[in-house]
């Protein structure tokens, strides 16, 4: 019997000393906002003083958040990793519209089947997730993002920490420098 190796490619870029973490839920507003600007971070900061790890915090009022964080954790076991995963991450973030509910609650999502939303998700993106979103190993990943969050007392998207702590003072609608500058980057 053959046994595959498998894993789930952790969410970090950057090499750097500081570690930057953001709790984000895919189709959280606040949380679309804080991922358009990882790039930047990276670029401003230095990919050489920071290590930025997205967390994935799924939130139950967002109602496909299971399934779409799922998505993205099983496009980080595809060739690319992590920068699959980003891709993922970004075509949601493009295209909230197509996988939230209106209001949390309704609107023309409601009739969306978990496999017309992934169908979506890898036309958006361009990643084929069916075989991946399979894989039950992957529940593994899930529940250790979760596990982590709560054990950092974590409960909702964007929570921010530095170096294992809780950054309250930083937030989505903050502009790169501040993240630096409370960073102390």
């Amino acid at each position: 019997m053959e046994t595959s190796v498998w894993n789930a490619d952790p969410l970090t870029w950057g090499h750097g000393p500081r570690t930057f973490e953001m709790f984000l839920e895919p189709t959280c507003p606040f949380s679309v906002k804080a991922f358009g600007k990882l790039d930047e971070f990276l670029a401003t900061a230095g990919e050489d003083r920071v290590t930025v790890k997205i967390r994935l915090q799924s939130q139950p009022w967002h109602l496909y958040s299971g399934v779409l964080v799922r998505c993205i954790l099983a496009a980080s076991t595809l060739p690319g990793g992590k920068d699959t995963a980003k891709k993922v991450m970004a075509a949601i973030a493009a295209n909230r519209s197509k996988f939230e509910f209106d209001q949390h609650a309704g609107g023309p999502n409601m009739d969306t089947t978990p496999n017309q939303l992934i169908a979506r998700l890898e036309k958006y993106s361009g990643v084929s997730l069916v075989e991946a979103f399979a894989q039950p190993q992957l529940e593994h990943a899930i529940k250790w993002h979760c596990k982590y969050a709560r054990q950092n007392g974590i409960h909702v998207s964007p929570t921010f920490m530095v170096d294992g702590l809780v950054q309250a003072d930083i937030g989505s609608g903050d502009s790169v420098q501040e993240w630096i500058d409370k960073a102390r980057l």
